[in-house]
């Protein structure tokens, strides 16, 4: 543990830069351990600071909240990737930030993360960085076949994306796109798209998660299945995936990998998360230690936790499209008929179509029992 907090657990106040959702799930793994949290907003909408002990309600570039936030904390990290990086530098000049701002910068641009990849040979996607039609008109020339054009930084829940049939005119679609630097990549002919939720301490343990089977609708995640219906080799494959990544990038803290895997049993990595992931919001009640202790002990120099799951589980996100037009949230009454739910609702104000509003965790015998019950729970819910 940092000197600045004293060898004692009460005296540690994580700072968390952010104040979504993410944000706070953590202050809330933090309550019961008794470690006090400061959450600093940056200017926006901020769930977090419902539960937090202290809120810095301003933008991640004011420097009496920089000031602040160094001041208070005795440990930093972060629950989104979208931060200014010259923040995450002067935090991590003053007090311990994990994961680093290296670490942040490469997983918060495409660009730098598929350069990564390739630098340290970890198989993805074929891919190009286009900055004119002309590079796109050659780039899309050597993919030869259905390609994705991606903004060069940022995006999530695939925004900032476009699907390419490959015969399509590079200056019509360099034009309309609308960006100075994009990542073209081959479209990936997938069976299955997965994810790995691997962490690592700042003394170097590192475990990992069971691998997660994702099905996404709209690019945005839609379910989760625990354990993955995979062979044991292939969840051992996408494990140790998982660990050259965060080995790679001297990662310390929670890291989402997600991966796709091919028909022939090849795993490529599609992109990586400096943080708690989507797909590991099933470990809040189906796994020993959750993604957010774990970030929490990761951060603060504790030992880490026990990832192990115990017991399948099928993790449903809710969005804004269950809200009716005039916001009224559904009746989520009709979800304990089922004993094994777990409701999360996230405190956010405005409900908006494909928003991440909560999700719920359902558990059971297995994967494949588990499934029905949560199409029939989601049925209630829609009928409004």
């Amino acid at each position: 543990m940092s000197e600045r907090s004293e060898g004692k657990l009460g005296d540690v106040v994580l700072g968390v830069i952010g104040g979504g959702q993410l944000g706070r799930m953590l202050c809330l793994a933090a309550r019961p351990l008794g470690v006090r949290t400061l959450v600093w907003t940056g200017g926006h909408e901020a769930p977090a600071a419902e539960v937090a002990d202290v809120a810095l309600d301003a933008g991640f570039e004011d420097a009496a909240s920089l000031a602040r936030f160094v001041e208070q904390a005795t440990h930093a990290t972060l629950e989104f990737e979208n931060i200014p990086a010259a923040t995450l530098e002067a935090v991590a000049a003053a007090l311990p930030l994990h994961p680093s701002p290296r670490a942040v910068a490469i997983c918060q641009r495409r660009e730098a993360e598929k350069a990564f990849l390739r630098q340290h040979r970890i198989p993805c996607a074929e891919f190009a960085l286009v900055t004119s039609a002309a590079e796109l008109a050659e780039a899309m020339g050597q993919i030869a076949g259905p390609a994705v054009l991606k903004t060069a930084a940022f995006g999530y829940d695939g925004k900032g994306q476009q699907r390419l049939a490959g015969d399509e005119d590079p200056a019509a679609v360099w034009a309309s796109f609308g960006a100075d630097r994009a990542v073209i990549e081959a479209f990936v002919p997938f069976v299955r798209e997965l994810s790995v939720m691997v962490v690592r301490s700042a003394s170097g343990e590192m475990l990992t998660y069971d691998p997660a089977e994702n099905e996404h609708e709209r690019h945005i995640l839609a379910r989760s299945l625990v354990p993955a219906r995979i062979p044991m080799a292939t969840a051992e494959r996408c494990r140790a995936l998982a660990e050259r990544v965060a080995l790679a990038l001297d990662y310390h803290g929670v890291l989402g990998v997600e991966l796709f895997e091919l028909a022939d049993g090849q795993l490529l990595v599609n992109e990586m998360a400096p943080r708690p992931h989507n797909s590991g919001h099933h470990t809040l009640d189906a796994c020993v230690t959750s993604q957010f202790e774990q970030q929490l002990r990761a951060t603060c120099g504790l030992p880490l936790g026990s990832p192990r799951l115990l017991s399948p589980v099928v993790l449903s996100n809710l969005l804004g499209d269950l809200w009716s037009d005039d916001g009224e949230a559904p009746d989520w009454s009709s979800l304990f008929a089922d004993p094994e739910c777990r409701l999360h609702l996230y405190g956010k104000k405005e409900a908006r179509r494909g928003r991440k509003m909560g999700h719920l965790n359902l558990l059971g015998e297995s994967v494949e029992t588990i499934l029905p019950r949560l199409e029939a729970l989601r049925a209630r819910l829609a009928r409004r």
